[in-house]
């Protein structure tokens, strides 16, 4: 609530304005009206005038008049498209014995954005920010339109395509992990196109033919078609290590190296985050369980960017890894309130198809839950706080989880062995990169085994897998991916079955 005692210490912001609003009332009040709505709400203060020393009362002479006007432009849809606000978000109050009006613009929720003025949705929308009102580029009015659909935008059936835009390696590999959790499942039996249409990923077009969904182009798609249909497509992976180097290893999905596509593209990652964090030794049912709440947590963040991206929006998601933090960036903002989303029990992803597929192979929940406890994960690890924040013109969504602890000054999740090592340690870069440590002669790096807990733990999750499909899931090439099988059937922790193009891998 704003105080009006202090209001000659204020400043005009994102959320405040004010309007002397002498002559009546001020023809402004609209664009500030639309801009508040459509970027985090305010409070408009009219009868102050800003002045080079601050904020100075001037008073409304008939405020009940300026009042009855203001909501009669409120309830005009020619003027304004929608009315946000009640009787208690106007009203009158006595400030340095002069009368002063308060208008308080509530944020509009998606479904009626964008607020817009004179009629004219494009020019006549605004949004905010600390310079005043300004309006929106067409990607950002584009944005709002797409997310006012009670749809999930990534429903769109795209009737131009045919059902030859699936990577089916991708689908098999969804497949395979979803008979894992679900075992004896009712669609195990179903051929590929009947299931990709129980879950949403084809349906039928205006023609009663079956087409890809957006989601379903997303998921399994290759990347060459996906940019078909969304030409701003683009994920991009980058671990950074080394100051004097742009980035250590990279992942892209333009590489033309693997499908690029989302599904492909959120294991991949996720095998990258994980391969320096501390795995603790526990049994269950004689079964080594290797997952930590910090494994969940680094899961959850990916999937909130995945299924909340924009993906007509520019620049991707891109995720960084670095020596002190993991950035995880998506186009598009937060659909509800950051310090909703922060308290939890509110869920509206932007691609609510996606993440349902996702939950099948038991990623992710619809409970909202998901920010909550990743924060409370890295409290409880005693970590720098998370910090989500947002961008405007492009709208972006960026991520930050810090690993540096502030009371001890070293990254608890970057080890080598058993032995934590120091940020400004020499050794530290052997301990980040993992696989690029030391050399077996003179050729290639040394065998991992943390890489071969992968292997072991991807092959007795999916049985039996050819090189290709080991290969994605650690995210690692297939030629460095047959060094490790190769050691693993000479230890006799796994064992090959065929040979050349009609070898896999089994435990």
């Amino acid at each position: 609530m704003l105080d009006l005692k202090e209001l000659k210490k204020m400043k005009k912001s994102s959320t405040l304005e004010v309007k002397s609003a002498k002559l009546g009332l001020p023809k402004s009040i609209w664009s500030t009206y639309s801009a508040m709505a459509n970027t985090d709400g305010g409070i408009i203060v009219l009868g102050v005038k800003e002045t080079s020393e601050g904020f100075k009362v001037v008073g409304i002479e008939k405020p009940d008049l300026m009042i009855k006007e203001i909501w009669n432009v409120l309830n005009n849809k020619e003027k304004v498209s929608v009315n946000l606000l009640t009787n208690k978000d106007i009203f009158i109050q006595e400030v340095e014995g002069k009368s002063v009006i308060i208008i308080n613009v509530i944020k509009a929720d998606r479904e009626y954005k964008p607020v817009f003025i004179d009629n004219n949705p494009l020019s006549g929308t605004y949004r905010r920010n600390y310079e005043g009102d300004y309006h929106v580029s067409k990607e950002e009015y584009l944005l709002m339109v797409r997310d006012s659909s009670y749809i999930s935008q990534d429903m769109k059936v795209l009737d131009y395509m045919g059902l030859d835009v699936f990577n089916y390696g991708s689908v098999r590999s969804f497949r395979q992990r979803m008979r894992v959790v679900r075992p004896g499942h009712v669609w195990e039996e179903l051929d590929d196109e009947d299931f990709l249409l129980r879950i949403s990923a084809i349906s039928l077009g205006k023609d009663g033919l079956r087409h890809p969904t957006g989601a379903g182009l997303l998921m399994f798609g290759d990347e060459y078609n996906i940019v078909r249909e969304f030409n701003n497509y683009f994920l991009d992976y980058q671990e950074r290590y080394d100051e004097n180097t742009r980035w250590s290893h990279r992942i892209i999905s333009s590489s033309g190296e693997w499908s690029g596509n989302v599904y492909d593209f959120y294991f991949k990652v996720y095998n990258q985050l994980i391969q320096d964090l501390k795995i603790p030794f526990k049994m269950e049912r004689s079964v080594r369980i290797d997952d930590t709440d910090v494994h969940k947590a680094l899961r959850e963040v990916l999937l909130n960017a995945v299924s909340n991206a924009d993906y007509y929006g520019r620049q991707g998601i891109v995720v960084i890894k670095d020596r002190l933090k993991i950035t995880v960036a998506n186009p598009g903002d937060f659909r509800i309130d950051i310090d909703e989303a922060k308290s939890g029990g509110v869920s509206d992803p932007r691609n609510a198809t996606i993440l349902k597929m996702f939950n099948l192979i038991d990623m992710g929940e619809r409970s909202g839950s998901g920010i909550p406890s990743i924060m409370t994960t890295w409290r409880k690890r005693g970590w720098q706080e998370i910090s989500i924040t947002t961008t405007k013109d492009p709208d972006r969504t960026i991520v930050e989880l810090p690993f540096f602890e502030e009371n001890t000054g070293f990254c608890e999740s970057l080890i080598v062995g058993d032995k934590l090592k120091k940020i400004g340690d020499k050794s530290k870069k052997s301990a980040i990169k993992g696989d690029n440590g030391p050399k077996i002669g003179d050729k290639k790096p040394k065998i991992n085994s943390m890489t071969k807990d992968m292997i072991y733990r991807y092959l007795s999750e999916h049985g039996a897998s050819s090189t290709l499909e080991i290969a994605v899931a650690i995210g690692l090439s297939v030629s460095r991916t047959r060094d490790y099988l190769r050691e693993m059937v000479k230890d006799k922790s796994i064992k090959s079955v065929g040979a050349n193009r009609n070898r896999y891998y089994e435990l």
